[in-house]
C-alpha cells in the first residue's frame, strides 16, 4: 500500500510563494508517477501538475505553467511543487496522487491509484 503524505501549504499573500512537498511510502517510487490535484469546497477536483516516473516528462495545468514547477527527488521519495506569483484563486486544498500504470497524461482524478489527506494552500488579497 503506497501512503503520500503532503506538507508545506499555508497562508501567503498573493504574490508570494509556497513550496509543497509528497513524501511516497510503500512501493518503489521510481515506477510512480506523481500529480497534483487541487479542490476547493463545493467544486471539482481540478488538475494542476505531474511529473512522470522517469522525471523526464512534465504536465501543467494553463493556470500552473509559467508560475509552478514540479519537481521529484528520487533519493527521498519526494515530489514537490514550487509556486510562485500566487493568486487568491489558487487557494485550495492541494492533493498529491499517484499511478502506478506507467501511463502518463491523464488529468483525470480517477485515472489515479493513490492519495495523500491534503494540504491547505490560502492566498490572501
Amino acid at each position: 500500500q503506497v501512503h503520500l503524505v503532503e506538507s508545506g501549504g499555508g497562508l501567503v499573500q498573493a504574490g508570494g510563494s509556497l513550496r509543497l512537498s509528497c513524501v511516497a511510502s510503500g512501493l518503489t517510487f521510481t515506477t510512480l508517477s506523481v500529480a497534483w490535484f487541487r479542490q476547493d469546497p463545493g467544486k471539482e477536483r481540478e488538475f494542476v501538475a505531474a511529473i512522470s516516473w522517469s522525471g523526464r516528462t512534465t504536465d501543467y495545468s494553463d493556470s500552473a505553467r509559467g508560475r509552478f514547477t514540479i519537481s521529484r527527488d528520487d533519493a527521498k521519495n519526494t515530489v514537490s511543487v514550487q509556486m510562485n506569483d500566487l493568486k487568491p484563486e489558487d487557494t485550495a486544498v492541494y492533493y498529491c496522487a499517484a499511478d502506478s500504470s506507467r501511463h502518463f497524461g491523464s488529468r483525470h482524478p480517477s485515472e489515479f491509484d493513490y492519495w495523500g489527506r491534503g494540504t491547505q494552500v490560502t492566498v490572501s488579497y
